[in-house]
């Protein structure tokens, strides 16, 4: 992990958890936002939905476990695109707690778990 990112320093959390004291930063990377969930109970420092799946991809993935490995290939490759985006997000990572908001109910496959591991500079496999 060559990035100086400490793995702690990167949280999931969904939208409709409460907010914690302990979450750092809260930046939503849905490119939606999430639904029956107001600003002010979000507490959302930052939306960055150009980080998020293209709507394209977020549709062809549809949650579906089987198309995990090629959602995170895919996602990827999108992310590369937004290098200023995935640059303040490792700087503010490398910084102190970061904390990405997002609402699938599916937490083991969803956008923020492969951006974790982007951030993180974990393979794709």
């Amino acid at each position: 992990m060559g990035n100086g990112i400490k793995a702690g320093n990167i949280r999931l959390k969904r939208a409709y958890e409460p907010p914690a004291n302990g979450d750092g930063r809260r930046m939503l990377v849905d490119r939606l936002w999430p639904r029956g969930v107001s600003k002010a109970d979000a507490a959302i420092d930052e939306w960055v939905k150009e980080i998020a799946p293209s709507t394209k991809l977020r549709k062809w993935f549809g949650h579906d476990p089987d198309r995990w490995n090629e959602f995170r290939k895919r996602y990827a490759l999108e992310v590369r695109e937004q290098s200023e985006q995935l640059a303040e997000l490792r700087r503010l990572a490398r910084k102190g707690l970061l904390t990405l908001v997002y609402s699938a109910r599916d937490e083991a496959h969803n956008d923020a778990v492969a951006l974790r591991q982007i951030l993180l500079g974990r393979s794709m496999k």
